[in-house]
């Protein structure tokens, strides 16, 4: 029989060695949490709590700072609307 896998939660943050502008990152919440401890407030979190990897990394895409296209972030705006 198989064991379920513990619920595991998505972050999604700016990483700061890049600068003001760096790229945006992905990790599960537990290393998140770990590196906040280390060094409080040097990254720059976007959102926490996602709960699928697939969403995060569409997510950090397509936020400021993600490697989508201009066209797409664009729409993604338009759609929060």
């Amino acid at each position: 029989m198989r064991k379920t896998a513990d619920a595991v939660c998505w972050v999604v943050y700016k990483m700061k060695q890049a600068g003001p502008e760096g790229p945006n990152a992905v990790c599960e919440q537990s290393e998140w949490d770990a590196m906040e401890l280390a060094q409080p407030g040097y990254h720059t979190l976007i959102q926490e709590g996602i709960t699928s990897e697939n969403e995060a990394e569409k997510l950090a895409r397509e936020a400021p700072g993600g490697t989508a296209t201009r066209g797409v972030a664009h729409r993604l705006k338009a759609r929060l609307r």
